[in-house]
């Protein structure tokens, strides 16, 4: 089963259980992919799938830090929340060694030796870590690890 008819057969059994939040995020995300697939006149596989859940879970996140500033803790909590049902559907989140390994294969892979050669190991890493790492996360070890080395 893709990840669009996870998405879709989620909906029909929240819609069927009374789950009001969680159909309406569901739709929301629903609705992202539509969109997408009408701008960009494709049908999305499941790794743009993944794409745009990431891109709806960096904006929550985006939307947590003003609503906290401005001290709407109400807020916080519906975007929180939000990302918790969105995080469902993201594949299991890969382990710091797991992570590591995987950034070091990458640099092996490219001979990266500089913070500027941080593109070539980051889209390798992108690609085979998509959803399944915080890309902001795996940035900063590419970093670390190339200053370093």
């Amino acid at each position: 089963m893709s990840l669009k008819e996870r998405i879709t057969e989620d909906m029909k059994n929240a819609m069927r259980s009374g789950q009001k939040e969680r159909l309406s995020v569901i739709r929301m995300l629903q609705a992202a992919i539509k969109q997408r697939e009408v701008d960009e006149r494709i049908m999305l596989d499941d790794a743009q799938v993944l794409s745009a859940l990431e891109k709806m879970i960096k904006q929550r996140r985006e939307a947590i830090a003003q609503f906290d500033a401005g001290g709407r803790a109400d807020l916080v909590a519906k975007e929180t929340a939000e990302i918790a049902q969105l995080q469902d559907y993201l594949p299991a989140q890969l382990s710091a060694a797991a992570l590591d390994a995987l950034i070091a294969a990458a640099i092996a892979e490219t001979g990266a030796s500089t913070v500027k050669d941080m593109g070539k190991v980051m889209a390798i890493v992108k690609g085979k870590a998509a959803g399944a790492a915080d890309m902001g996360v795996v940035g900063a070890r590419i970093k670390a690890r190339l200053a370093g080395a």
